[in-house]
């Protein structure tokens, strides 16, 4: 039919009348907030680039855990800024480094809490890579040994289910690791611990504020032998089938706001809950736009949350988690 009969307006005319036939709705359960933990006592530093982001000891923390569970969020996943650092990582898989300790303090304050532990080497590594370094043995060019780091990822995963968390998140993106993670955690007795999958990471720009964070940036090189290219789209299909096949319980998109299409096609593709990343420069940017009068804060983060659930997230991880959740209350 056409118009006059035809009036798409109808249906706008009122906030009623758009609460009732809005298609997308995003609600305080969508929302996994990070979290950055490390040592030392009465820590809660802001981190430069990330306006109200902060590292925090385990002294603070619990204050932190407090205001997650009273904001309704039920999920935090942790991020470890640790003491020492080595070539192999090793405080990633120590049973009482900092994001084990976290978990096991979380899990004693909070424990309907879901507690997802990222699994990586960068932030633990002297080199900041996300696996062991092995040089050619006729160039010497560095890289990143793919079957050497699995194994070190399979002790990381285990101890961080002996731990308590809830859900492991493995972000490092070497060939096969979440078969070689579902392998270690069923045969450690960790068979009913999921795996959400950091399956589509790209080798992006947005990350940077976030390495501020970790203080994992790459020592030399880059990331890019083991991330994948920003141009790249039926390569993320591929990445996602291999989690798939390999066990994956979660699929993940990072970043998201610049990978919407990625997120609306692993949706259609596949039947397990999507996760989108909503990464760290994406936040900052909003952080400083709003900061400069430039943008209204609170519709900006909830359009821009709303646009990533609409594209096909069930999950989205946000820095803005705390705040979303108190807007939405507040609607």
């Amino acid at each position: 039919m056409s118009y006059p009969i035809t009036r798409l307006r109808r249906l706008r005319g009122t906030s009623a009348l758009r609460q009732m036939v809005k298609e997308t709705v995003l609600t305080v359960n969508d929302f996994i907030y990070p979290i950055f933990v490390t040592y030392g006592e009465n820590i809660k530093s802001e981190i430069p680039s990330m306006p109200g982001v902060y590292h925090l000891s385990m002294d603070r923390l619990k204050t932190e855990i407090d205001a997650v569970v009273a904001s309704g969020v039920k999920s935090v996943l942790l991020f470890g800024v640790p003491e020492t650092k080595d070539e192999v990582g090793s405080s990633a898989y120590d049973p009482n480094g900092i994001v084990q300790e976290a978990t096991r303090a979380i899990k004693s304050w909070a424990p309907e809490l879901v507690v997802v532990a990222d699994t990586c080497l960068c932030a633990y590594t002297e080199h900041g890579h996300c696996g062991v370094i092995h040089h050619h043995p006729v160039t010497g060019a560095a890289d990143v040994n793919n079957d050497a780091s699995l194994e070190l990822l399979v002790k990381t995963a285990i101890s961080q289910a002996e731990a308590g968390a809830d859900i492991i998140a493995p972000s490092n993106m070497m060939d096969g690791f979440v078969h070689a993670i579902r392998e270690g955690l069923d045969a450690a007795g960790y068979e009913n611990v999921p795996i959400m999958s950091y399956s589509v990471k790209y080798a992006s720009a947005f990350y940077g504020p976030f390495r501020d964070a970790a203080h994992s940036s790459p020592q030399f090189g880059d990331r890019k032998t083991y991330q994948m290219d920003p141009a790249n789209l039926r390569e993320a299909m591929r990445e996602a089938e291999s989690d798939v096949v390999e066990g994956a319980d979660m699929l993940m998109v990072k970043p998201a706001l610049a990978y919407l299409d990625v997120l609306r096609m692993l949706k259609e593709h596949f039947d397990l809950p999507v996760v989108a990343y909503n990464v760290s420069a994406e936040y900052s940017m909003v952080k400083a736009a709003a900061a400069n009068g430039w943008i209204d804060e609170r519709a900006v983060v909830l359009e821009t949350l709303t646009g990533m659930k609409r594209a096909g997230a069930d999950l989205i991880i946000t820095y803005h988690a705390l705040d979303a959740a108190r807007w939405l209350r507040e609607q």
